[in-house]
C-alpha cells in the first residue's frame, strides 16, 4: 500500500495542470477537460483520505461529485455544440460576444 503522500502529490500535480489548462488555453474543449481534471484531483483526495481513515464518507462524496460532473459534461457539450453552430468557433476569447 502506497503512503497517502503519493496520492496527495499526484492530486496536487493534476490540480496544477488543470489550473494551467484553464488559464493558458483558449479552446473551450481544453478548458472543459482541464476543469474535469481539477474535479478528478479533488476526487482523488477524497478517496485517499477515505481510505486512510477507513471511512466511506469520502467515497460517497466522490460518487455524488462524479454524478454532477456527468450532468455538467452533458450540458457543457450541448452548449459548446450550440455555440459552434452559431459562431463557427469555440474560442473562449470570442465567446464574450454572445449577445444577440
Amino acid at each position: 500500500m502506497a503512503p497517502i503522500s503519493f496520492y496527495l502529490m499526484l492530486s496536487v500535480i493534476m490540480f496544477c495542470i488543470g489550473i494551467l489548462g484553464v488559464l493558458i488555453r483558449r479552446n473551450a474543449l481544453v478548458v472543459f477537460m482541464s476543469l474535469e481534471m481539477m474535479f478528478n484531483a479533488a476526487n482523488l483526495v477524497f478517496v485517499a483520505f477515505s481510505r486512510q481513515y477507513e471511512a466511506l464518507n469520502g467515497q460517497i462524496s466522490v460518487f455524488f461529485v462524479m454524478t454532477v460532473a456527468a450532468a455538467e459534461v452533458a450540458i457543457g457539450l450541448a452548449l459548446m455544440v450550440a455555440i459552434f453552430r452559431a459562431k463557427r468557433s469555440i474560442d473562449v476569447d470570442q465567446m464574450n460576444n454572445l449577445k444577440g
